[in-house]
């Protein structure tokens, strides 16, 4: 394998695990309403597993309620099952038309629960990414025996390496620390 195209596999990897962990803390909620905490919950219709989003109207009319009009009123109740069944500590109460999907305010306790949590993805992330830098730096040294990249493409190449790793885990530092400060200031 080429300098460029190590270089370019080992960032697109560290990207994933970035991308990965923003997707694992976007369902940590802050005591808001977010249509994010529906990401991933289905229920049947006509037959065919539906996202939500997907037969329904979602908004937020207050910062700590969540309204979903389904397209079909037969749905409520399926709607509101999934949301029971997908276990994400909010209780669904609907009238017939709408399901509402009160946030409840969270307490000091629980938000430094959910810091806890956050912190435990940000360390899996920044080991994701050291992992995805030894597995380039694996990749310089066999490149380098099988006479692909010289020993100076090679020194250079790990510096390379060790920079975007040092850019991904600050990256991972920054939306930790945001996540932190969104949870905690509630």
């Amino acid at each position: 394998m080429n300098y460029e195209d190590i270089k370019k596999q080992a960032e697109e990897a560290m990207q994933n695990s970035v991308n990965g962990f923003e997707n694992r803390i976007a369902n940590i909620k802050a005591g808001r309403a977010t249509e994010s905490i529906l990401d991933g919950i289905t229920f049947s219709y006509y037959g065919t597993e539906t996202p939500i989003n997907q037969a329904a109207t979602i908004s937020i009319p207050e910062a700590r309620l969540l309204v979903i009009k389904p397209w079909d009123k037969n749905n409520v109740k399926a709607i509101k099952n999934a949301i029971l069944k997908s276990n994400i500590g909010i209780n669904p109460q609907d009238d017939g038309e709408v399901i509402r999907l009160p946030f409840p305010q969270l307490t000091e306790e629980r938000r430094k629960e959910y810091t806890k949590e956050v912190d435990t993805y940000s360390e899996d992330a920044k080991i994701s990414v050291r992992s995805k830098r030894r597995d380039a730096m694996d990749e310089v040294k066999k490149s380098e025996k099988s006479g692909d990249i010289t020993e100076d493409d090679k020194f250079s190449l790990e510096d390379e390496l060790q920079k975007i790793t040092d850019k991904y885990i600050k990256a991972i530092e920054e939306i930790t620390q945001k996540k932190n400060k969104e949870l905690m200031s509630v």
